[in-house]
């Protein structure tokens, strides 16, 4: 009776085991599966959305409501990432290398032509083909002492930073402080403005502006330096892995705050500046050159607000030079101070090449 028992208590305890691995199978996923097909009727069935206008943030288009933000964020975004990093590390054998690699360059309009190895049967799989390398001479540097594009890819905005906010896309703003964090990088006088307090002491009648950059799937996916400065401290922010893509960034406020990213600080030659690499769905890396310690997309990141590093010895950067790149397409955030009259040399919507000038 006893071995009975014994028996019975040990099937007992492997069935709530089992029901209990049911339960974590069958729950977690029905709020995702609610929040798209929820988001999908809001978005896609219910055509006449109304304007919501946001007197806090300044802008006025159709968003998503405080439901379908926290019904996003809870997708498993950073677990698939993962998932598609490793499906691009797959080797591909030799005769399936043309088939896959040329119907992925079509689809996104990549331009085989200008990669240094313009053979597709030369990558082994998907992601030696995100990363490839272009042709020399390509990219022609603008002359100067201007900004130019860090990378290729499309000017999404553009301007002047106004009362502490960037807009992500024409109307959409976010916060410069949520953006780049505490300013613990430099000394700061707790009476000055977040902006004051980045601006060099020896430069007078400087403003900051910024530039938005996004870099499409079938864009070349490395990006260079815009100036010559010197990097001197790196912020990488965990956070989420949602789209980037401008037309989601349009209905997503404050996305560039959520969003995993890592920001490169330093001066060039009118004072502050700064680049900010954003990642996005699918981006499972963003790797740069001169950080070998910087690892991103990784589980015990998580809880980590930012993690700081800084530089023991400035980074001297050239105009033009490698500063790294995505596995996938993202966005590229540029935030500098410069003379008031600085003045941009694009338009919003430009399809902009790395090297050529952002500034006149």
């Amino acid at each position: 009776m006893a071995l009975k028992r014994n028996t019975n208590a040990k099937r007992s305890r492997k069935f709530n085991l089992s029901m209990k691995n049911v339960r974590n199978v069958i729950w977690y996923p029905i709020p995702l599966a609610l929040g798209i097909i929820y988001i999908s009727y809001q978005r896609f069935v219910k055509r006449g959305d109304k304007i919501e206008t946001n007197e806090v943030l300044g802008y006025q288009g159709s968003i998503f409501t405080n439901l379908e933000i926290s019904l996003i964020k809870m997708l498993p975004l950073r677990l698939l990432s993962r998932i598609w990093g490793i499906i691009n590390s797959v080797y591909l054998p030799l005769w399936m290398r043309e088939p896959i690699i040329g119907s992925y360059s079509r689809l996104f309009h990549c331009n085989v032509q200008e990669a240094l190895v313009d053979d597709l049967k030369s990558y082994s799989n998907l992601g030696q083909f995100f990363r490839r390398d272009l042709k020399p001479g390509l990219r022609p540097i603008a002359k100067g002492n201007v900004v130019v594009s860090p990378a290729d890819g499309t000017v999404v905005h553009f301007g002047r930073v106004e009362n502490e906010l960037i807009e992500q896309v024409k109307g959409v703003t976010y916060s410069l402080p949520a953006f780049l964090g505490p300013q613990t990088w430099k000394k700061v006088d707790d009476a000055e403005s977040y902006c004051q307090n980045l601006f060099s002491e020896n430069q007078k009648k400087t403003s900051l502006f910024h530039c938005v950059i996004y870099l499409a799937p079938g864009d070349y996916h490395k990006f260079h330096s815009p100036c010559e400065w010197r990097v001197n401290f790196r912020r990488h922010f965990p956070g989420k892995l949602l789209s980037v893509r401008p037309s989601f960034a349009s209905w997503f406020p404050r996305l560039f705050t959520i969003n995993e990213r890592v920001a490169y600080v330093g001066e060039w030659m009118h004072g502050f500046f700064s680049l900010i690499a954003v990642g996005a769905t699918n981006v499972g890396s963003i790797k740069v050159y001169c950080d070998e310690d910087l690892r991103t997309n990784k589980m015990f990141n998580r809880r980590t607000a930012f993690i700081d590093r800084t530089f023991t010895e400035n980074v001297a950067l050239t105009k033009g030079d490698s500063f790294g790149e995505f596995n996938l397409g993202s966005t590229i955030v540029l935030v500098f101070e410069a003379p008031d009259n600085f003045t941009f040399n694009v338009k919003t919507g430009d399809r902009i090449k790395y090297g050529q000038l952002l500034s006149s």
